[in-house]
């Protein structure tokens, strides 16, 4: 399986400074193995498929996505604690904290499972990696202290995808769109966990 479809711990992520980027992570046991399994399976069979061109490339890679982030939102056998203000406080919160130190935050979305994300990293910013690490390390230790529980809080793994040019438009909405997509409200701005820089 290449990098450019999913990311798991040992891959690398090619995040540049001075890139607009676009995240997802989500919380652990937000997804059943056998979906996950699902999806790789289908996305390993297109990739045999075709020519390796980098514009095929990137056509699949959005569809894994799409069908990754489908699952995400219609799964609730999982964990929801996103869903919960003090718990969705809390990674705004972190959100906020990193911008305009390691990105500028541009927008985001915390649904009941999983986070949306998209900053600008500066030239000379921190990798964002590391930030992230940093941010899901102090949430997951905070949130877990308020749920009174152990263990892992998010998965490992994380989807990130560098805004193209001309895609900052369609990717914002996107974000902003998708508790719309997934039936929670009638109108994004009536989701209480979503944000857009002014």
């Amino acid at each position: 399986m290449t990098d450019l479809i999913y990311y798991e711990r040992n891959l690398p992520h090619r995040l540049p400074p001075g890139e607009a980027v676009f995240l997802t992570f989500r919380l652990a046991g937000s997804l059943p193995r056998e979906v996950l399994e699902q999806l790789r399976a289908e996305t390993e069979l297109v990739q045999r498929s075709l020519i390796p061109e980098p514009a095929q490339l990137y056509a699949e890679q959005k569809r894994y996505f799409g069908r990754f982030d489908a699952q995400l939102a219609a799964n609730d056998s999982g964990p929801t604690w996103l869903r919960q203000p003090d718990i969705a406080a809390l990674v705004a919160q972190s959100l906020h904290y990193f911008d305009g130190k390691s990105y500028e935050l541009v927008c985001y979305c915390l649904m009941p499972n999983h986070v949306h994300l998209v900053v600008m990293l500066a030239p000379d910013a921190p990798p964002l990696i590391k930030t992230l690490q940093r941010l899901k390390s102090y949430t997951a230790t905070q949130a877990n202290k308020l749920l009174g529980r152990t263990g892992a809080f998010w998965q490992a793994e994380s989807y990130d995808h560098v805004v193209r040019k001309g895609e900052m438009p369609r990717i914002i909405s996107y974000v902003l769109e998708n508790p719309v997509k997934a039936g929670l409200v009638e109108d994004w701005q009536q989701w209480p966990y979503t944000y857009v820089a002014g």
